[in-house]
């Protein structure tokens, strides 16, 4: 339950639109009531050394970050885990399957903003109870041995919940921010950067070099003190294409152009390709067009790709929020429309053939 809420201090010069405070739990008095198990961690270093190994050249294999634009359901989370856990054992020896669980969504303007923030999703903004349950989630999906990927977003939310994520990115809206680079030069896990908004590539490269230097950012300990904390940088980041306002930029003049601005900048050729978003021009129909074109350029020899991201669930399509929760359909996304389990799985075993051509 959350904790009562207390009255902003009143004065003539700050919390004028601040309605109240609510306490927060401490990263370790979460840490210490949801642990991470064993089995756990032994899948999040796993997942960590693979992504680390494709991004610097030294595994062959493709990374493929898969799975619902945005977790609304916890339970149908797991489940689609479970699916995805046995589909990634078959494909291992080709694909690093990772699952995204994205529980912090950026809004152009406003919306719902995800399970972290407001679990509910009824405005209540439970953010005790997000954590809680998101924490969960994380160490569930992982004790099945399929590693957790996630998007870095709000500043506070790496203590809670980073120990249990094998790979994590920054998105369009965030890459370009100075406070998400020195975030994510803290992040223990290889972090993905994507292209902004206006598809633009050399912005989401400098944040790669920006991450990997050291730097001292504001945020708070495991006891929840404020403190200032000291990087030494995060030497395992790539780029991802997303696409922009012009349109797609998977196509291979972009993918080289992207691979020559980071051997420029002194960095891997490192590069995921999104088949979502711009990419797919939002049309979750299109995202397999995006996949084997990919795939292609990657068998025809350009290892400069070296990961591919699908948004998926159970079910195709989105779904808007109905005021009657329970009118929700299973397993369909509240925010971007997914790839369902069907396509997925022939996508992923369509790649696995293919990359053993």
């Amino acid at each position: 339950m959350t904790s009562p809420q207390t009255a902003a201090h009143p004065g003539r010069t700050e919390n004028l639109n601040v309605t109240a405070f609510t306490p927060l739990v401490t990263p370790r008095a979460l840490k210490d009531d949801l642990p991470l198990t064993p089995a756990a961690e032994r899948t999040v270093l796993a997942g960590r050394q693979a992504a680390a190994g494709i991004l610097h050249g030294e595994d062959d294999r493709v990374l493929v970050v898969v799975g619902p634009c945005s977790i609304h359901d916890f339970g149908q989370a797991a489940a689609y885990a479970e699916r995805l856990a046995a589909l990634r054992t078959r494909v291992a020896d080709r694909l690093e399957v990772q699952m995204r669980v994205y529980v912090d969504k950026p809004r152009t303007t406003v919306g719902w903003r995800g399970p972290l923030i407001d679990p509910d999703m009824i405005g209540a903004n439970d953010m005790n109870k997000g954590l809680r349950l998101t924490r969960q989630l994380m160490i569930r999906v992982s004790e099945l041995g399929l590693p957790v990927a996630t998007e870095l977003l709000d500043p506070f939310a790496p203590q809670y919940l980073f120990d249990a994520v094998a790979w994590a990115c920054l998105g369009a809206r965030t890459t370009e921010s100075q406070t998400h680079r020195v975030m994510a030069s803290a992040v223990s896990a290889p972090m993905g950067f994507k292209n902004g908004t206006g598809g633009g590539l050399k912005l989401a490269v400098d944040a790669v070099v920006a991450a990997s230097r050291p730097h001292a950012f504001f945020t708070v300990d495991d006891d929840g003190q404020a403190c200032i904390v000291h990087t030494r940088g995060n030497p395992n980041g790539h780029l991802i294409l997303r696409g922009g306002r012009g349109g797609p930029n998977y196509a291979p003049q972009f993918v080289a152009e992207a691979a020559g601005l980071m051997e420029a900048a002194g960095l891997p050729p490192a590069v995921m390709v999104d088949c979502s978003h711009a990419n797919s021009g939002s049309d979750h129909t299109r995202q397999a067009l995006v996949w084997r074109d990919a795939l292609g350029q990657r068998q025809r020899g350009q290892k400069a790709i070296v990961g591919l991201m699908v948004e998926s669930n159970i079910n195709a399509g989105k779904q808007n929020i109905p005021s009657d929760l329970s009118q929700l359909q299973y397993g369909v996304s509240v925010t971007d429309a997914c790839v369902g389990w069907d396509e997925t799985e022939a996508l992923l075993l369509e790649a696995h053939g293919v990359l053993g051509g």
